[in-house]
């Protein structure tokens, strides 16, 4: 399977029942990109992290703590897990940042954290720890043995407020019945 450069920017990858690795079973990821020379980058939406909250995060920066409900944040993957990447519509304007799609950019700008603090930060957003990568060829090899479903990434499913039903939630807004589908695929 070839894929141009890019081609999954934007995209979601939705674990299979067939995916090998236990961390990304029923897991929902955002590609930010994917270049099948390079390699793949992407954050997994719907891995909250319970003990890490984002309060922690402004104080271990030295920063105050904003005075409105923070979100939560979520682990991105197994990847970087020291560093913050920031996934945010585009209304928000950094110095820098990746574009992905005309309305979703990702960052690690610490800028954000002091706009989001002063109620200047982006309308939306959500934070994570580390990333999931995969290096060139990987992905593809994945995709061929039916670990993981391509879907269109919808903007409010990227920033839906219920992740433990994310999963369920966006195969059946694309009428997939993932019990079904070794059966489907001739991998039952």
């Amino acid at each position: 399977m070839e894929f141009e450069i890019n081609r999954l920017a934007g995209y979601f990858l939705i674990a299979t029942p067939q995916m090998p690795d236990p961390r990304f079973a029923q897991k929902v990821i955002y590609m930010c990109s994917h270049d099948p020379d390079e390699g793949a980058m992407g954050v997994v939406l719907n891995h909250p992290v319970a003990e890490v909250t984002l309060a922690a995060l402004y104080e271990s920066m030295n920063m105050p703590t904003p005075g409105i409900a923070l979100p939560t944040l979520f682990l991105g993957g197994p990847v970087e897990l020291e560093a913050v990447f920031i996934l945010h519509s585009s209304d928000y304007r950094s110095s820098q940042f990746i574009e992905i799609t005309k309305d979703i950019r990702m960052s690690r700008d610490p800028q954000i954290l002091q706009d989001i603090a002063c109620n200047r930060g982006p309308l939306k957003y959500r934070f994570f720890l580390g990333y999931a990568g995969w290096a060139a060829g990987q992905l593809e090899h994945e995709l061929a043995h039916e670990g993981w479903l391509t879907l269109p990434a919808d903007f409010e499913d990227i920033f839906d407020d219920s992740p433990e039903k994310m999963w369920e939630k966006i195969t059946s807004k694309h009428g997939i019945d993932m019990s079904l589908f070794g059966e489907i695929t001739g991998n039952a």
